[in-house]
C-alpha cells in the first residue's frame, strides 16, 4: 500500500489549485466532450464538489457504491466515465460488459481493496469451507468473483441479517470496523478479514469528545468504516446515502460529521441551514495521511478528467472475462437482494 499511498499524496500535493474562471472553462470543455463520446459521468460522494456538481449538471450520477452500479448499468450512455476509485470502474464493467468504461486516473485504489490480495483471500476462504463469502463492495473484482454475495455499507447489515436468519455463519471481507458493526447489529456468526480504511480508522473517540464539549447541541454522525469507541458517540451510523438521510431528519442545527468530506457538498444541498463540521483525525498535532479526505478520491481532478479525452484508449477499465464472470454473479446478487429490500419482500 505504501506506494500507491504515496503516489496518491504526492498527486494531490502537487496540483495546482484552478480559478474559478480555469474550473468553467474547463467544465465547459468537459461537457462538449461528454456529449461527443455519448459519455455520462457516475462519480462518488467523495469526490471533489466540482466532479459532483458537473456530473449533476450533465445528467450524471451523485451516489454511493450500490447506486452507481445500479445507475451505470441502467444508463443508455455508450461510456461511462467512473469519477471514484478502481473497484468502482470494476463494477462498472463488468456490470455493463458492452459498454466503454474509462476513469480519470486508473491508479486511483483504495486501502481496503489493496488490503485484501486475491491469493491470500482466496487461502483464507478455502480456511472456512463452511461459511458464506460476503465481500464489501471496496474490493477487486477476483475478490468479487470467489465471494458468494457483495455488500455496499447501506445493505450489509440486511443482508448478514438475513444469512443468519437461515442459520448460516459468514467470512466477511474486508474491513474490519464495518464488519464487527455488522457483527454487533446482527449477532451472527462471523469471522472476519483484517483490514481497514485508512480515511475512516483516523477517527479518534477522544478528539470527537472534544468536538462534542465545544459543540454541545450538535449531533453526530459516523460511517461503519469507523473504530468501535467512534461508532458508540454516534448519533446516526450509516453509509454515505444514509448519513446523507440522517442530516435531513435529525433535528439538530449542527452535525459533526466522521466520514469523508466529500459528503458535505450533496449533505449540504439536502441541509442548506444546517452546520456541517468535519470530524477531526488523529491526535492533537498529528500529521495524517487522509485528513477526512481519501487521497485516491482526490485524483479525480477536473484537470484529470479533461485530459482523460485526448488519452481514451489508455484509461480504459478492462476485467479478465472468467474473473468478470465470477464477480458479476456476486454482484447480481447484491443488486437483486437490494430491489427486494427497497420492495419491502425481505
Amino acid at each position: 500500500m505504501g506506494d500507491a499511498l504515496t503516489h496518491a499524496l504526492q498527486l494531490r500535493d502537487q496540483r495546482r489549485p484552478l480559478d474559478g474562471a480555469e474550473k468553467q472553462a474547463v467544465a465547459d470543455r468537459i461537457k462538449q466532450q461528454l456529449k461527443q463520446h455519448d459519455a455520462t459521468l457516475v462519480a462518488h460522494y467523495y469526490t471533489a464538489p466540482e466532479i459532483q456538481a458537473l456530473a449533476e449538471e450533465t445528467g450524471g450520477c451523485v451516489s454511493d457504491s450500490l447506486e452507481m452500479a445500479r445507475f451505470g448499468s441502467e444508463s443508455p450512455a455508450s461510456t461511462l466515465i467512473v469519477c471514484g476509485v478502481r473497484f468502482m470502474g470494476e463494477t462498472a464493467k463488468i456490470l455493463s460488459p458492452d459498454k466503454q468504461v474509462l476513469m480519470p486516473e486508473l491508479e486511483a485504489t483504495c486501502s481496503l481493496d489493496l488490503g485484501c490480495p486475491a491469493e491470500k483471500f482466496a487461502n483464507f476462504c478455502d480456511q472456512h469451507p463452511d461459511r458464506t463469502v460476503v465481500v464489501y463492495a471496496n474490493t477487486n473484482a477476483a475478490v468479487k468473483a470467489r465471494a458468494d454475495y457483495v455488500v455496499t455499507s447501506s445493505i450489509a447489515v440486511d443482508l448478514v441479517q438475513h444469512l443468519h436468519d437461515q442459520g448460516k455463519k459468514v467470512l466477511w471481507a474486508p474491513d474490519r470496523y464495518l464488519g464487527s458493526y455488522v457483527q454487533k447489529q446482527t449477532d451472527a456468526d462471523m469471522v472476519l478479514w483484517d483490514s481497514s480504511c485508512i480515511v475512516h480508522e483516523e477517527f479518534k473517540s477522544q478528539r470527537i469528545r472534544e468536538m462534542q464539549h465545544l459543540y454541545p447541541d450538535a449531533a453526530v454522525l459516523v460511517h461503519p468504516e469507523s473504530p468501535q469507541s467512534v461508532i458508540e458517540l454516534a448519533d446516526a451510523v450509516g453509509s454515505t446515502s444514509q448519513l446523507i438521510q440522517a442530516a435531513r431528519d435529525l433535528p439538530h442545527s449542527q452535525l459533526i460529521v466522521a466520514t469523508d468530506q466529500g459528503i458535505f457538498y450533496k449533505m449540504q444541498q439536502q441541509v442548506p441551514h444546517k452546520e456541517l463540521i468535519i470530524a477531526p483525525t488523529a491526535g492533537q498535532g498529528a500529521t495524517c495521511c487522509s485528513c477526512a479526505n481519501c487521497p485516491w478520491m482526490a485524483m479525480n481532478s477536473l484537470d484529470a478528467l479533461d485530459a482523460l479525452f485526448g488519452r481514451m484508449q489508455h484509461n480504459q477499465i478492462e476485467v479478465d472475462s472468467e474473473v468478470a464472470r465470477g464477480a458479476q454473479r456476486s454482484l447480481n446478487r447484491m443488486l437483486e437482494f437490494s430491489a427486494r429490500l427497497r420492495a419491502g419482500e425481505i
